[in-house]
């Protein structure tokens, strides 16, 4: 007689090996042949439903030999979803289905699943899903609607976890065929796990596991679901607890129902001091988790739930009379739904929580802010609430300076001190980097009040830090839009706000809205308009005033739109720069002032030199010099014959950066002008440093020549000034022949404006100069 079967205890410990049952000698065999045949002995009937060969081979030789429930298990066979249906048409009494998601269709899995349950009303049979593809993992409500006992990857089921999943699958088959006379029972374990599956939280969830074991028991939901933490866990979630957030109880209570009702929320350890109901519970849970079993009693039911990541749930329910045998079956059973609904509630919890609540500070984030927006724009507290963002000055250098993980604690304990600056009532969030949102009533959200918490110094790490801010705020009853648009307001008067101070604040306006919304549609119109051909390059000349000969012209960006309309450079040169869209079209001008001359030169106007003004933007980029010398080449342009011309706030913002600069532009061979030199505060002594060639006076002061004594002084103080450093000077916005007479009386040899002539296209400028160059 083979010995007996080993139970799964035995072999449990070896997560790679199974322990078979020795098979019998060939002789031994035959001599058993000439035996009387015993009685077929009960067996648990698998079906294996998977396109794969090897899948059967596998599974069929991990379990063949062992027993389940002292039975051995008879093994069926499908390799696809149609040969599935037709066996399960004509065999019976299949306890368990391993199931493969994907086979002749991505979901032919989830169709034999429905085909079980609704067509061939099965509801017995325990199905477990298995897929060598998790992209296809089914929805939990597919898991839900079709009564999945259990879900798996192929890669993670070993043989031992093979073994687990089917026998608990074998259990619950087992469990329901012994309570079939007693349907009502299963249909009320069926119900209460379906509408368990459609509660959201785990606070809902608790509530309705006790109102369930009650409808099932029949008795008063009276009693209590706790949560126990096998760690001891801030409220962030850490394992290490940080100093400036409140511990997690170890045991704490989830849902309570009737004497236990207050508890929700609370540590069961602090209620049970007290003594009461909540004292015996807490002895009943301990006892319970301890065992890692169910515990029934003549006096309480405790069932235990076994959750992921070390967590697990446990619910103690109080009775006047002992259970009887079907009743803790029921339970038993109805224990396994709320287990795996606690999984998916959990799964669903973390997430909500990753969708919408910050990882770092567990504040919510700026998608969770505009819902709360939105709620707010739409309720009576609007009238007086106002949305600000806190931005941390420099929080970037303390973040390289001291670390990350420095950056990190700093941001967490900012948070903490902003959520309790004023009650309840307050919505606190971060809503990236270093920027915080408060979002509350005016008496509470206002820069005095909130710029006055970082007064005091934070301690990180044993160091005292003192951070400030700059905070834009947004009286909601002045806005008109959604909650994302009243974020986006709040961010422009932050914006202003750093632009005009730092650990300062800014209240937006209407103003501020129409203003950045004309640049942002400027913005687009001029991209498309670049990309159309809309921008062209006119050229003003520039004569000698005494002569009246052309010595050069200066290079103009003009924009027409499609409509014929001219839009100013005034507007759209800042917006250009803004954008960045300068560095694109600032190369463009060049190369077309470039080609223009190339051009002049072959008409015969060889002493002629072409402007090209220069902005901040396109100065500042790593590439500029790059194009520059690319331009002159593919031009063939002669450089001694282009000017590049940079405003006297360019030159005096960072003189040595610029010094070093135009050393270089000037081994190209180009000429360096200073354009609207007067109206700046220029040193003189980084002036002569700076290598430059030309001196422009500005239009402001050549319109005062003729008005006012200062305005004379001024234009003649540039000339002379030129004079001394050996520069030519032209002076600009000549309109009339007056100011140009004076204009040369003091000394100023070329000037340029509407006197002269306009800004013009290349082919008017080529016929203005045939017209106005002597033979």
């Amino acid at each position: 007689m083979p010995p007996s079967r080993p139970p799964f205890e035995a072999i449990k410990d070896d997560p790679d090996d199974l322990v078979f049952v020795e098979e019998a000698a060939p002789a031994a065999a035959l001599l058993a042949a000439d035996q009387p045949q015993p009685q077929p002995q009960p067996v648990w009937r698998v079906l294996i439903v998977d396109d794969d060969a090897d899948v059967h081979t596998t599974t069929t030789f991990a379990l063949g030999n062992l027993e389940m429930q002292s039975r051995p298990l008879e093994f069926l066979h499908a390799y696809s979803a149609a040969e599935a249906r037709a066996l399960l048409a004509r065999e019976a009494d299949i306890a368990v289905i391993l199931l493969d998601v994907v086979m002749e269709e991505d979901d032919a899995g989830l169709k034999l699943a429905r085909h079980i349950r609704e067509t061939l009303k099965l509801a017995d049979v325990r199905i477990i899903l298995r897929t060598g593809q998790p992209g296809y993992a089914p929805e939990i409500e597919a898991i839900r609607d079709f009564d999945i006992n259990d879900y798996k990857t192929k890669s993670e089921l070993t043989r031992i976890k093979l073994y687990t999943t089917v026998t608990a699958a074998v259990r619950s088959y087992e469990q329901i065929r012994a309570i079939g006379n007693s349907r009502s029972g299963l249909d009320r374990v069926v119900r209460a796990g379906v509408a368990l599956m459609a509660l959201q939280g785990v606070a809902a969830f608790g509530a309705g596991v006790l109102g369930q074991v009650g409808h099932i028991i029949g008795r008063d939901a009276d009693g209590v679901l706790c949560v126990h933490h096998p760690f001891d866990l801030d409220a962030a979630g850490a394992s290490s607890p940080r100093p400036h957030l409140p511990r997690l109880p170890r045991l704490q209570v989830v849902a309570g129902a009737g004497a236990f009702g207050p508890l929700a929320g609370s540590a069961l350890s602090d209620a049970a001091r007290a003594g009461g109901p909540a004292s015996a519970a807490l002895a009943a849970i301990d006892g319970a988790l301890a065992a890692g079993t169910n515990v029934f009693t003549d006096h309480g039911a405790t069932l235990v739930f076994h959750g992921k990541g070390g967590r697990q749930f446990a619910a103690h329910i109080p009775l006047a009379a002992p259970l009887g045998d079907l009743e803790q079956r029921l339970l038993e059973v109805f224990g396994g739904t709320v287990a795996v609904g606690l999984e998916n509630v959990e799964l669903l919890s973390h997430l909500h929580t990753a969708a919408f609540y910050d990882q770092l500070s567990k504040l919510p984030n700026r998608t969770r802010l505009v819902e709360i927006l939105d709620a707010t724009l739409d309720s009576p507290a609007r009238a007086s609430a106002i949305l600000s963002l806190v931005d941390l000055d420099h929080f970037a250098e303390t973040n390289d300076a001291l670390g990350h993980q420095f950056g990190d604690l700093l941001l967490a304990a900012v948070a903490y001190r902003l959520q309790h600056c004023g009650g309840l009532d307050l919505t606190v969030a971060r809503i990236g980097g270093d920027i915080f949102s408060v979002l509350g009533d005016a008496s509470v959200v206002n820069p005095a009040h909130i710029l006055a918490l970082f007064a005091t110094p934070f301690s990180i790490d044993g160091q005292d830090v003192r951070v400030s801010a700059t905070m834009g705020l947004v009286r909601l009853i002045e806005h008109d839009g959604s909650g994302a648009d009243a974020l986006k307001d709040a961010d422009i008067a932050l914006k202003r706000a750093k632009v005009q101070q730092r650990a300062g604040h800014f209240y937006f306006s209407r103003s501020m809205g129409v203003e950045i919304r004309e640049r942002v549609r400027l913005m687009h119109a001029l991209r498309t308009g670049f990309a159309a051909g809309q921008l062209f390059v006119a050229y003003q000349p520039q004569v000698d005033l005494v002569s009246r000969r052309p010595v050069g012209a200066e290079a103009l960006l003009r924009w027409r739109t499609d409509d014929g309309t001219l839009v100013s450079p005034a507007v759209f040169i800042p917006i250009a720069e803004y954008s960045g869209l300068i560095i694109e079209i600032g190369e463009f001008v060049l190369r077309s002032a470039c080609h223009e001359l190339v051009r002049l030169r072959a008409a015969g106007h060889l002493d002629f030199t072409m402007s090209v003004n220069v902005s901040q933007v396109q100065f500042r980029h790593p590439l500029f010099l790059q194009m520059l010398r690319t331009a002159l080449a593919e031009t063939a342009v002669p450089p001694q014959f282009v000017e590049l011309e940079i405003t006297e706030s360019m030159a005096m913002e960072e003189p040595q950066l610029l010094i070093a600069m135009l050393a270089e532009i000037k081994r190209t061979g180009v000429t360096i002008a200073i354009d609207d030199f007067g109206t700046g505060f220029s040193s003189l002594s980084y002036l002569q440093r700076l290598q430059i060639d030309r001196l422009k006076i500005d239009r402001a002061f050549v319109t005062e020549i003729t008005h006012s004594a200062r305005g004379s002084s001024i234009a003649e103080m540039v000339i002379q000034l030129g004079r001394n450093l050996g520069l030519t000077v032209v002076a600009e916005g000549v309109e009339d022949e007056r100011q140009a007479h004076i204009l040369q009386l003091l000394g100023c040899p070329m000037g340029q404006g509407f006197l002269f002539a306009r800004p013009m296209p290349p082919a008017e400028l080529q016929q203005w100069l045939r017209e106005n160059t002597p033979a």
